[in-house]
């Protein structure tokens, strides 16, 4: 057999920082988006991205600037739902934002005194008196039968 060999009409794409591409990497990070889906949805393969952050710093810039704008953003909009009277709000950006942890623990101080003779006067009301109750007496031959049974 004869090997054959096909040409490809191949062109390698020429990733450019250019203003439109910059902005539309912008608009993806601001939206929340992180790696290869950042890439695709700037309209770039994922390895074209990552070409284009090692060769154009602007690349990479652009992606933190619109991670920032996002994160001020919603940072606005706590700060503004605050500043409202929104105690939870409050109380979520205290824990997240500032480490805050609510107490876990209550310490309750009651100061309470018995006398003797009363603990045991309600330790009495509290006991049942069992007279005349039918019970049966266990004797060493029924133990013996027993360890008889657990040999075989």
């Amino acid at each position: 057999m004869m090997d054959m060999y096909y040409n490809i009409a191949f062109e390698p794409r020429n990733v450019v920082a250019t203003e439109a591409r910059l902005d539309a990497i912008y608009k993806a990070a601001k939206a929340g988006l992180k790696g290869d889906s950042l890439a695709l949805a700037a309209g770039l393969m994922p390895s074209e991205f990552r070409k284009l952050q090692q060769f154009d710093p602007v690349a990479e810039m652009a992606e933190m600037k619109g991670r920032a704008d996002s994160e001020m953003e919603a940072a606005m909009v706590i700060d503004a739902a605050i500043a409202d009277g929104d105690a939870k709000m409050a109380l979520e950006k205290l824990k997240h934002q500032h480490g805050w942890v609510a107490k876990q623990q209550i310490n309750i101080d009651v100061d309470q005194r018995i006398s003797i003779t009363q603990a045991l006067e309600q330790a009495n009301m509290r006991v049942l008196e069992i007279v005349d109750a039918p019970y049966t007496v266990l004797t060493d031959s029924t133990k013996e039968t027993d360890s008889a049974n657990d040999a075989v």
